[in-house]
């Protein structure tokens, strides 16, 4: 059940017909990306003995942006005692040229379950595009009780395409993905989750109840290829119907 809702500008919230009790919200960009000096903001509660999965309708793109502007995205996520939030964005297209500056911030209450994934894609590969000059500053903190429990965090500027490319950073994806299990249940998945994964990935299990998921890829294509096995796996062989069609 939905008990408070608010919004404004081009960034909009949608809520699909659903079968079970669990509450399933799409955002949506109706401004087709985010480029340099645009403001977007997001904040959600999933309470108490609730169940709540966020997506969006589709790909995100940061496009080009003037120099010395940023295009800014924050999202904070509550999830009270007892509650599961999925967080389940499709990907993140950067373009050449763009400047994106996005933060991630989850809350949990104790006994709270958590799984979130953040997919980037480097640049239009059909295009023929890749990544000579781009603004990149990229946060994600998961905190429990004051207490943080994972911080994540990129930051860079310049060119991508050849910083990726070096054997020992990225050997040339073009694609990659960060996973996060905060559950009971996260240690028995650990093994199964492996087996799942392509040479380019790993899981680790950082506490008990913390999994934790790199993935990266040649392509966009590859790289959902690998996420959509691991996310069914680890929700209950269920994803967003965004994400199939």
């Amino acid at each position: 059940m939905l008990n408070k809702f608010r919004q404004s500008g081009s960034f909009k919230c949608l809520f699909p017909r659903t079968t079970t009790p669990e509450l399933d919200a799409v955002l949506l960009n109706s401004a087709g990306g985010v480029t340099g000096g645009d403001s977007f903001r997001f904040s959600c509660k999933a309470a108490k003995g609730t169940a709540l999965t966020l997506t969006t309708q589709a790909c995100e793109r940061a496009y080009k942006a003037p120099p010395k502007e940023w295009g800014q995205v924050t999202n904070h996520l509550t999830v009270e005692a007892g509650a599961r939030l999925n967080w389940l964005p499709q990907e993140t297209i950067l373009y050449n040229g763009s400047a994106l500056d996005r933060r991630l911030r989850i809350d949990l209450s104790p006994d709270a379950d958590m799984l979130m994934v953040e997919p980037l894609v480097f640049g239009r590969v059909a295009m023929g595009e890749t990544l000579t000059e781009i603004r990149l500053r990229d946060q994600i903190e998961i905190w429990r009780e004051g207490t943080p429990l994972f911080l994540d965090a990129i930051r860079f500027a310049g060119d991508w395409h050849t910083h990726l490319a070096k054997r020992h950073i990225a050997n040339g994806a073009g694609a990659m993905a960060l996973i996060v299990l905060m559950s009971s249940s996260a240690e028995g998945h650990l093994e199964p989750v492996r087996e799942l994964l392509p040479d380019a990935a790993g899981a680790t299990l950082i506490r008990k109840d913390l999994l934790v998921i790199r993935i990266l890829a040649d392509n966009s294509f590859a790289l959902r290829r690998t996420l959509i096995p691991v996310l069914r796996r680890l929700n209950k062989d269920t994803l967003p119907r965004c994400w199939m069609l």
